[in-house]
């Protein structure tokens, strides 16, 4: 039997730590705020190429972005 693993998104936590505001991230990512706020909370996955945009942006690793739970 397989295990699932969940993806605990930590990226609110890692905007908030960051100073940065919400709308200058989002622009730099090209989405709306209302969706950085789903990648925040979980109801999307970031995709690739701007998780890298985003953790470079907030001094992170992509790895840090989420947490794994299985």
């Amino acid at each position: 039997m397989t295990s699932v693993v969940k993806l605990i998104s930590k990226i609110g936590d890692l905007i908030n730590e960051s100073g940065l505001k919400k709308k200058f991230i989002a622009e730099k990512l090209k989405v709306s705020v209302a969706q950085l706020r789903n990648y925040e909370t979980g109801h999307s996955l970031i995709p690739i190429d701007k998780a890298y945009v985003l953790s470079e942006l907030l001094g992170v690793k992509v790895d840090d972005l989420y947490e794994r739970s299985e």
